[in-house]
């Protein structure tokens, strides 16, 4: 009576613990309505590593209609994006995953303004979304050229965190995609970090998306910081004594069409616009509802394994009686 009572008495321990092993790990979850979500350097290698699933990505490709203006930096995201799937299918990556169509993503969407920087782009916005044709946006996303260099403080709640906010409260059914400023060498003490800070602080603080196309611009894959050796747009840094190019040292040291994939990439490098493409699947995918976990695997081997123990004590209180 005691050996099945102290079997039994384990079986209840260990169906405790996977239960709170499942609710731990889908607490360490993306963007829920109540948290930032935050688009920067640090899930981009999620995609390059092939560490989300394809069911993201495709329930992401039927679920967003984007509608996104950008003048030619902004077009770092689209070329990147239009790059990636030849490269992911070289690689053996499933056929069509990352293709997509203009129903999910409309490229110049609102090009009666040329991008985020330039006075009516909020008023460019309402005019997309009240049209009746595309009733079914629900992401607008802009992007800076280099008038983020040049915004105060104030001018940057003015022209861009208060009309955004605005819209947000407009049009409660979409999304809008924030983002900050290309770098422009002026490092940590420049005003565009200050401003770039500025747009960060504000989407932390008020539960906001933001795609950091700064700080993608700040590291190369293997996550080594630039930002604060006045790194620029085409990747080039220089710390007052030694300078270089991260985004054409890490592509002379790694293997085109296997580590990396050639792409146009205005101002800057391939790799630059990489980062950009696997960035923004990520954040596709998030925004379509995708949780993140720490990883599928990590999480399923504690759950095989006490279910492997549980039915093992089974098997074993059985046999002794």
């Amino acid at each position: 009576m005691k050996s099945k009572s102290k079997s039994r008495s384990f079986i209840v321990i260990i169906l405790i613990t996977t239960i709170f092993l499942l609710s731990s790990f889908s607490s360490i979850n993306g963007y829920d309505l109540s948290a930032p979500i935050i688009a920067d350097h640090s899930i981009a290698n999620m995609v390059r590593l092939d560490e989300m699933p394809d069911s993201a990505i495709i329930t992401a490709k039927n679920t967003l209609h984007i509608a996104y203006q950008h003048t030619s930096h902004g077009s770092q995201i689209i070329d990147g994006m239009n790059a990636l799937p030849a490269f992911k299918e070289s690689n053996g990556g499933t056929t069509d995953l990352y293709d997509y169509n203009s129903s999910f993503l409309h490229d110049g969407a609102m090009s009666s303004v040329p991008d985020v920087g330039y006075p009516g782009w909020d008023n460019a916005t309402r005019d997309y979304l009240d049209n009746p044709a595309n009733s079914d946006c629900n992401v607008i996303m802009w992007s800076w050229c280099g008038q983020a260099s040049s915004q105060t403080e104030q001018t940057m709640i003015d022209h861009y965190l208060d009309p955004m906010n605005q819209l947000e409260i407009e049009y409660p059914d979409v999304m809008f995609v924030y983002m900050t400023g290309h770098t422009d060498g002026t490092g940590l003490d420049g005003n565009l970090h200050l401003r770039n800070e500025q747009i960060r602080d504000f989407c932390i603080s008020n539960n906001k998306i933001l795609f950091d196309f700064a700080d993608i611009e700040s590291y190369d894959p293997d996550c080594n910081y630039f930002g604060d050796k006045n790194v620029n747009d085409n990747c080039d840094w220089n710390n007052g004594t030694h300078s270089g190019n991260w985004a054409l040292d890490w592509q002379a040291t790694h293997t085109e069409g296997v580590d990396w994939f050639s792409c146009n990439c205005a101002h800057s490098q391939a790799l630059n616009g990489n980062m950009k493409a696997y960035a923004i699947w990520w954040l596709w995918a998030k925004l379509a509802g995708w949780e993140f976990t720490v990883s599928e695997s990590f999480v399923a081997l504690p759950i095989i394994f006490l279910t492997v123990c549980s039915f093992s004590i089974v098997i074993v209180s059985r046999r002794r009686r």
